[in-house]
């Protein structure tokens, strides 16, 4: 079996159009929830999202290729462009067959879909574009990954709700572990912050009304905490074998050494109050790795600000680390960038590299008034410098389906 390393990592979030400078407003504790810019939000009980700003398409793509893309999979293709910029490389021609790609994909092109319907409506199915399939579909953010990468191996799309990005993550990982592939470009992208969106989660009651203060309603593990902040972006790694990254000289930000998954098979949308299926994705990735769960020391929670999220997915961790859960250090990036649906997991991995390698924990915002069931240590001081050593990721999504990676500081 091989050990599959992270060497490059890229992102655009709420936070910034780059992943240093996505990380560094992290870290300084800014949010990047803002009030809704893309359409007229006066009657939406919801006016607040975690919008990427000021992002420009052409500074990476074609403007006539720009057009044929849903937002998503421009994320998607400016992410890899910085990804290999970052990492120093190219995949070369002799090694295509053995690099691919997955991207995960919540929702794919509802932008897409909402102003088409509006055209048929108005104007009849003879004004309906011919690429307005190949614009919508989930898939096709790997698919211009793989053009864009020259990446002839797996072209995959995993839509599993919000545990999209992570759920590529756990194929990309598998498929360098058992020596399919040498090299993967994996994670989340998604923007769908529009009327059709923001309207289905509202009529759900799901989403945070907190619109007068934007920045303070993304509020995961707090007694106050509304619902959730829907958001916007895309986050890549590029994952090797050990051996491919130290026989080209690669940089190694960290190593993935076990994922997990698991179904609830409870409920459409709520996970049982247990936090049982969460436990058995964790519990499967510590397996995987083939540590004892004493050696975690960081978990970079799903924390989507809702209810009964953040009451089970605490409650899952009491259930795997006993007494020993309140001295794992464990933070929340959604309080800070909204939850980012099929991009969350891709863009908290990102996070997470970014953790183990300069050995510094994000923080937790708007941990204001704790809740009696969310008694654990969110870092609701902001971060805290740590060597973290093993770190596990979640990521939960509606139908019951959960994902999460495990982390481990490199060493060779």
């Amino acid at each position: 079996m091989n050990r599959v390393v992270v060497t490059s990592v890229a992102a655009i979030t709420p936070l910034g159009n780059d992943v240093e400078t996505s990380w560094q407003n992290l870290l300084a504790g800014k949010s990047g929830i803002v009030p809704i810019t893309k359409f007229d939000t006066e009657a939406y009980n919801t006016k607040i999202a975690g919008e990427v700003k000021d992002f420009d398409p052409t500074a990476f793509i074609d403007m006539k290729q720009a057009r044929r893309m849903e937002t998503f999979c421009q994320y998607a293709v400016a992410c890899t462009k910085m990804l290999f910029e970052s990492a120093g490389w190219r995949i070369p021609e002799e090694e295509k067959a053995a690099a691919g790609c997955v991207i995960g994909v919540g929702l794919g092109g509802l932008e897409t879909i909402e102003t088409t319907h509006s055209k048929l409506l108005a104007k009849g199915p003879g004004r309906i574009s011919p690429f307005f399939i190949p614009i919508l579909i989930a898939n096709m953010a790997a698919g211009q990954v793989s053009i864009e990468a020259g990446a002839m191996g797996p072209n995959l799309c995993t839509t599993t709700a919000c545990a999209s990005g992570t759920h590529a993550i756990y194929a990309a990982f598998s498929d360098i572990k058992l020596g399919r592939v040498d090299t993967m470009i994996c994670g989340g992208a998604e923007s769908t912050v529009t009327p059709l969106a923001v309207g289905g989660f509202n009529a759900m009651k799901a989403l945070s009304t907190r619109n007068d203060e934007p920045e303070k309603a993304s509020r995961p593990f707090d007694a106050d905490r509304d619902g959730f902040v829907i958001g916007e972006g895309c986050g890549l790694l590029l994952l090797e074998s050990l051996e491919h990254a130290k026989a080209r000289g690669a940089n190694i930000l960290c190593e993935v050494v076990g994922v997990g998954a698991s179904g609830d098979a409870y409920h459409m949308t709520a996970p049982p109050e247990d936090g049982s299926g969460m436990e058995l994705a964790m519990r499967a990735a510590i397996r995987e790795a083939g540590i004892d769960p004493s050696e975690i020391d960081h978990i970079n929670a799903h924390g989507t600000s809702t209810k009964l999220n953040d009451m089970c997915e605490t409650k899952a961790i009491k259930n795997i680390f006993g007494d020993r859960a309140k001295d794992i250090a464990i933070c929340a990036n959604k309080s800070q960038i909204g939850h980012l649906l099929g991009a969350a997991g891709g863009v908290e991995a990102v996070f997470m590299a970014k953790t183990i390698a300069e050995g510094v924990i994000p923080g937790t915002l708007n941990q204001e008034n704790p809740d009696p069931d969310c008694d654990l240590d969110y870092c609701a001081n902001g971060p805290r410098k740590q060597q973290v050593n093993y770190a596990l990721s979640n990521s939960f999504g509606f139908g019951g389906t959960n994902g999460c990676v495990l982390f481990k500081r490199y060493e060779d």
